[in-house]
């Protein structure tokens, strides 16, 4: 009865706020047109023909032995790269909250290694790969006198996605490990277990929902990662790879919408089991932080192979990074090491560099404070009302994280080249500087959205109920008391959606026009004539916008966030 009551008083207020009733109706109208309805149009023009309803599409591309093997393909490498990225993370979060480091030096590689996958477009280290271990590659040629090595193919993306994805699983060990309370594991030793022993017997087993959580987050982003395979794959076709030859090479956009739809089908069934089981199970394991601070391991048959696998692990991805500038700055890769500065000078003067960076940076200006004031209000509505589409608008607002960029790529152009359902409606939309902000909005949509959600989370909602009973309404409670509380994640937000669009590829590949140059096509198209040096050129400016951006960031949350105010 308390409850049915609560519920209609709920309801009597929400109706009674125009301005919260309009944001929900406008809200759940962009998610569906934008979100949903290109994966809906997607799967239905896989199985409706000119005839009606069928099934031949696929059939005709299940038929393809290339298809096959890009599904073969595709698993191989997101269960090896789920696998090895998932253990190397471990490794590297227990060494950082276990053992004690003796060297700065070290510590500050760990930040350094977790930054640099952020701020980095996502096809970085397949450059450095290729100018390592190439043909032509400083190690492989130079050094070791290899001439018929093949760093393209199977090894070449999983060594490549690998050390793209394993920061991503050292960050998520990293916070459960520092919440297991330490005595459990002291309690054991105690009674005379070793150090190997109360790792299996007590540590593992806690964290092994985290395990599985951090292995199918890797598996998602390896089987949907587009510019990797791209770049270094070779003949070695994957789903993502196979989707975009197939619309630009074979012209066939609905033999590409089938296979979107089965790239799709497998991400979804992953982010189901990762989300809604192993996340909640997760939460459950874990429910506190730690008592007490941990007696961290000291001895010295421990801590020296396990610190230093970690630092020279961290010292080659550092170096692959390295790598970038030193192939922009170098006249031909391979064969001319000597300094030059032509290959930054021909960006700006010959390959239109300027309209690229002009393009990318004005286009993710505009969708970055547009991804994180919506991620506020889905977080708002979705922490502190109770409404009966709460459940679909964070449901929508995070599908986005299991669609791959070609996937969504294809739905757009399946939804909107032709207009609503075909109509024509909206057909304007297509081709323009509107659906590349869009679609940046769209795919950084999610991680805004978990971050204001972990936030709100932690605000008592007294604080803003004192401001309704004092007479505001819900625009003015959000912009005036709970904006300000929070402010930390929307700049975070704010930076997080500028970086993820200035950097991305696998989605705007297939939406940009001529009209439009972006960076990362820029990189992309570079690479694969291999002309390295312009590529690197462009990489190296790309990086370094996106390091800016985040350190204006963490100098602005510094001066201007909730911290600050709160010491002030």
């Amino acid at each position: 009865m308390a409850t049915s009551q609560s519920a209609q008083l709920d309801r009597k207020k929400l109706l009674a706020d125009p301005i919260l009733v309009s944001t929900i109706i406008v809200l759940v109208a962009a998610l569906v047109l934008f979100i949903l309805y290109p994966l809906a149009i997607l799967m239905v023009d896989s199985i409706v023909g000119e005839h009606g309803p069928t099934l031949d599409v696929f059939a005709r591309v299940l038929a393809m032995p290339t298809f096959e093997t890009a599904i073969i393909n595709t698993l191989n490498v997101g269960f090896f790269v789920g696998i090895i990225a998932t253990f190397i993370g471990l490794l590297f979060a227990y060494v950082e909250v276990y053992v004690k480091l003796k060297s700065r030096f070290i510590s500050g590689l760990f930040k350094i290694v977790s930054m640099l996958p952020v701020v980095s477009p996502p096809f970085v280290l397949s450059l450095s790969v290729i100018m390592l271990f190439g043909k032509a590659g400083i190690i492989t040629r130079h050094l070791l006198g290899i001439y018929d090595n093949n760093v393209y193919g199977f090894w070449g993306i999983a060594l490549v996605q690998t050390l793209t994805f394993f920061p991503v699983c050292y960050m998520m060990f990293r916070g459960l490990l520092k919440n297991i309370d330490p005595s459990l594991e002291e309690a054991a030793r105690d009674m005379g277990a070793s150090r190997w022993k109360v790792f299996t017997s007590v540590t593992l087993p806690l964290i092994l929902p985290g395990l599985g959580n951090a292995f199918l987050v890797t598996f998602i982003e390896s089987i949907a990662d587009f510019a990797n395979p791209m770049l270094i794959g070779g003949s070695y076709d994957t789903l993502a790879t196979s989707i975009y030859l197939q619309i630009t090479g074979a012209y066939d956009k609905q033999g590409a919408a089938a296979m979107a739809v089965v790239l799709l089908g497998i991400t979804l069934a992953m982010f189901v089991v990762q989300k809604y089981i192993l996340e909640a199970k997760s939460t459950a394991t874990l429910t506190g932080k730690a008592s007490r601070g941990r007696m961290l391991i000291s001895d010295l048959s421990v801590r020296l192979p396990l610190t230093l696998l970690c630092g020279l692990l961290a010292c080659f991805v550092i170096m692959m990074y390295i790598c970038v500038p030193f192939g922009a700055l170098f006249k031909t890769w391979g064969y001319d090491f000597s300094l030059t500065t032509k290959w930054f000078e021909q960006v700006f003067k010959l390959h239109h560099g300027f309209q690229a960076f002009r393009d990318s940076f004005i286009l993710s200006l505009i969708a970055s404070p547009i991804t994180a004031l919506l991620s506020m209000i889905i977080s708002y509505l979705v922490v502190k009302r109770k409404f009966a589409l709460k459940g679909f608008i964070e449901a929508a607002s995070m599908l986005a994280m299991a669609v791959p960029g070609t996937v969504l790529g294809v739905g757009y152009i399946r939804g909107f080249s032709g207009g609503l359902f075909h109509t024509g409606v909206m057909q304007g939309l297509y081709g323009s500087a509107a659906i590349l902000i869009i679609v940046f909005v769209v795919r950084s949509l999610p991680t805004g959205t978990r971050s204001g959600i972990s936030a709100l989370r932690q605000i008592d909602k007294s604080i803003e109920e004192s401001a309704y009973d004092m007479g505001a309404n819900s625009f003015h409670v959000f912009m005036t008391v709970t904006l300000p509380l929070i402010k930390d994640s929307f700049l975070s937000g704010l930076v997080t959606a500028f970086v993820r669009s200035i950097t991305a590829i696998s989605a705007i590949i297939l939406l940009v026009t001529p009209q439009f140059l972006l960076i990362t096509v820029q990189i992309n198209e570079f690479a694969e004539k291999g002309a390295y040096g312009i590529a690197c050129a462009f990489a190296t400016i790309l990086i370094l916008i996106t390091y800016g951006a985040v350190l204006l960031m963490n100098i602005a949350i510094k001066f201007f966030g909730t911290s600050a105010s709160t010491r002030d």
